[in-house]
């Protein structure tokens, strides 16, 4: 083909349509020369060539395009850290998605994690309240000496209780309605069409991913949660009010605040949530969600106007007792997850450890981080305000007892996993030192002796390499660790201090015990900063993108079927973008060479799962770095598994190609080894996929260099010569499927 035909729309012709991963800036990494955008916007789209630089840059036919999607997930420093602050949630839904495979207990896993999901989003609440009522409007406003020289509080000082209360409840309301208005940003920017012969989705695979339309799911949650958020707000309210006087205005105002909660549970259990198209769902959820404002606006009136004297104690009457309630909920709804977890575990032979346990690790992660950064809130506030006097010596602006309990619980948590995770190191280490001797013996064996510390280097990264499926393991573990650590918040409604309880019981010194709280605090407080650090410069550089930037593409690769508050799914944009694409291409006379790399390969898996049979008769698949199998398949295998691999690779005919390197800590294989078991077809359709590249090419300076050639790791591989390869041999199988 001429270089003038290349420059169209590639018709006749085979277009390599690459898609990066999460390391990757976009198309300058992909096509490295000038390019233009031929479809998309400034958030995502495709890119190819520019005419003029064609000469040298293509092999003969092939026409190279590039799909950008780094934006989608988050493009500034704004998006990021609303995505920083949203984390809870986000990992709160991707429990969801974690659930084992072939269970039939799929709708009380999907009820729990989502009951978990709204205990979240209370706790956001009550942290916002015990800042702004139980430090600020309770215990502030009520001594002199923190108010003195704050005219930002002073001024509140001296009026009714229930005016600062009713003033300073509006922090609360701006918390709620700023994650709401978060959430209510449209996942999608554009209208997609769909094929009218593309294949029904199967709600347990892949395929559920890039079509799902669950705009009305999500829209019911969000009524939902924002009902509940609100209402909890209202109890928080109507409890301080209610210690000193239960009014019938009291009554009735909880009554209804409990009936909408009953409201929410029972609509987050119903299945006909799910539903597509049920009108009376969502007006039933719209309806919940402005009666609960209505609501608010009376108990805030009632709060406001109420004349009657309020109790004088040391702390938000109730507020304690609420925290240590909805703690004892999460810990309970975590328990019976964990069980329902175990009783339908995989029970098959080769099935890895641990599998579908995923869903209870990250329940806990997002439970303990929300509780976390509520109790670190609550105790840098208190902090500030005692103006730097230890907490336990100005108890007017301590923060709840609890809060310490929950810093020492996960300050321990973290601790005790750090431990076992150094000694899996150590223990591991001979066995993956072992494995990686074994790999370099046998890539490298006539290695001259100059070259061992190179081969030294080269093990040493293949032992490293190895231990990502440790890593399970140690998540499951923190699960296990942070969960009994909860449990320690309960020792919140005792009325001795910590310090002076774990004096009395374990003999620390309190000196010693509220010193170590400090420093627990600071951790918590650098993790956060961290987190933050890590947001800003994850899609700014591409070392904090490779490592960093992964945990946002995975968490926001799913849709919002838990929680709403979570951010939106990229997929739903990317997935339809790329379908729609491909079989423009197609239907323009063109077969296409999928390439991917990392999560790019997750990208196309779910691509190609939407397309219709004539034109996955017209595509080859080539991933390379690729995580399907050795993350996904562990991390979701309801979703990924060796059946759904085995259907994508028999969709493109077997036309795939999968490049992994031994250096790799994130990309692998995505089939297994070969078993004895295996019949004689399988192992000839599996034996063409994957293909393992040595890494490095050579451990000695080539006579062009004084330096070896480097060590790639998860690197792309468009530069290595058996990429070049595979798409030679994937273009000449579709060549000849086009002939027969």
């Amino acid at each position: 083909m001429d270089q003038q035909a290349r420059a169209r729309a590639g018709a006749d012709g085979v277009v390599e349509l690459r898609v990066h991963g999460v390391s990757a800036t976009g198309p300058d990494d992909l096509l490295d020369r000038p390019h233009v955008q031929v479809a998309g916007d400034r958030r995502g789209g495709f890119y190819r060539l520019r005419p003029e630089h064609h000469d040298g840059g293509e092999a003969a036919g092939v026409t190279l395009e590039a799909y950008r999607w780094k934006n989608l997930p988050a493009g500034t420093a704004v998006r990021t850290l609303s995505m920083v602050i949203l984390l809870p949630f986000m990992l709160i839904n991707l429990a969801i998605w974690m659930r084992p495979a072939g269970s039939g207990a799929d709708p009380l896993i999907k009820a729990l994690c989502r009951l978990m999901a709204l205990t979240v989003t209370g706790m956001y609440v009550l942290s916002i309240v015990g800042i702004a009522l139980d430090v600020i409007a309770w215990k502030c406003m009520s001594s002199p000496d923190c108010l003195a020289g704050r005219s930002w509080l002073s001024w509140l000082g001296d009026r009714p209780a229930g005016l600062r209360l009713a003033v300073l409840a509006l922090a609360p309301v701006a918390a709620i309605s700023l994650v709401w208005a978060i959430s209510a940003r449209p996942a999608l920017t554009f209208q997609t069409s769909r094929a009218a012969e593309q294949p029904n989705p199967v709600s347990r695979r892949l395929t559920a991913v890039g079509r799902w339309d669950r705009e009305p799911l999500v829209g019911r949650l969000r009524s939902i949660h924002v009902a509940a958020a609100f209402t909890t707000l209202d109890l928080s309210l109507l409890g301080a009010r209610a210690a000193e006087n239960m009014s019938v205005g009291v009554v009735a105002l909880a009554a209804a605040a409990g009936l909408v909660l009953i409201t929410c549970v029972a609509l987050l259990c119903a299945p006909p949530l799910t539903a597509q198209t049920d009108l009376r769902l969502d007006r039933a959820a719209s309806v919940l969600r402005t009666a609960t404002l209505g609501l608010t606006v009376l108990v805030w009136g009632y709060i406001l106007t109420s004349s009657a004297s309020w109790p004088e104690r040391n702390g938000l009457p109730g507020h304690n007792q609420t925290v240590v309630g909805l703690f004892i909920g999460q810990v309970v709804l975590l328990a019976v997850l964990g069980a329902v977890l175990f009783l339908h575990r995989d029970r098959r032979p080769d099935a890895a450890p641990l599998l579908g346990f995923g869903a209870l690790a990250t329940s806990v992660a997002a439970i303990s981080l929300v509780v976390v950064f509520a109790a670190e809130l609550l105790y840098r506030a208190a902090d500030i305000l005692n103006r730097g006097a230890p907490t336990a010596e100005a108890l007017t602006t301590s923060p709840p007892r609890s809060c310490i309990w929950i810093i020492i619980g996960f300050s321990l948590a973290v601790l005790a996993t750090l431990a076992v995770a150094g000694v899996v190191s150590l223990t591991s280490r001979p066995g993956r030192n072992r494995a990686a001797a074994s790999i370099v013996a046998r890539d490298f064996p006539d290695a001259p002796v100059d070259a061992r510390p190179r081969l030294r280097q080269v093990r040493r990264t293949i032992a490293r390499a190895r231990f990502t499926e440790r890593l399970v393991l140690l998540a499951v573990l923190y699960a296990v660790l942070a969960g009994l650590g909860m449990t320690t918040v309960a020792l919140g409604l005792v009325r001795t201090p910590p310090d002076e309880l774990i004096q009395r019981y374990v003999g620390l010194p309190a000196s010693l015990v509220n010193f170590g709280v400090g420093v627990g605090s600071y951790l918590i407080a650098a993790i956060f900063v961290g987190l933050i650090i890590g947001g800003i410069f994850a899609y700014r550089t591409p070392g904090f993108r490779r490592y960093v930037g992964v945990l946002w593409d995975l968490g926001t690769f799913w849709p919002r079927a838990a929680h709403p508050f979570a951010p939106p799914c990229y997929a739903e944009r990317a997935v339809p973008e790329l379908t729609h694409r491909i079989t423009y291409l197609v239907d323009s006379g063109n077969t296409v060479v999928l390439t991917g790399h990392s999560h790019g390969s997750v990208l196309l898996a779910a691509t190609v799962l939407q397309l219709p049979p004539r034109v996955t008769s017209r595509i080859a698949l080539l991933t390379h770095g690729s995580p399907l199998r050795r993350l996904y398949a562990r991390l979701f295998p309801a979703y990924v598994s060796d059946e759904v691999i085995s259907e994508i690779a028999g969709r493109v005919g077997w036309r795939w190609v999968n490049l992994w390197r031994d250096t790799d800590p994130i990309g692998g294989r995505v089939f297994p080894p070969y078993r004895p078991d295996e019949t004689p077809t399988a192992v000839v359709q599996k034996a063409p996929v994957d293909r393992r590249l040595r890494d490095p090419s050579g451990v000695i300076a080539p006579s062009s260099d004084i330096f070896p050639p480097p060590i790639k790791g998860h690197s792309p591989c468009e530069a290595d010569e058996a990429f070049e390869e595979a798409v030679r041999d994937l273009g000449d199988r579709l060549g000849a499927a086009e002939q027969t």
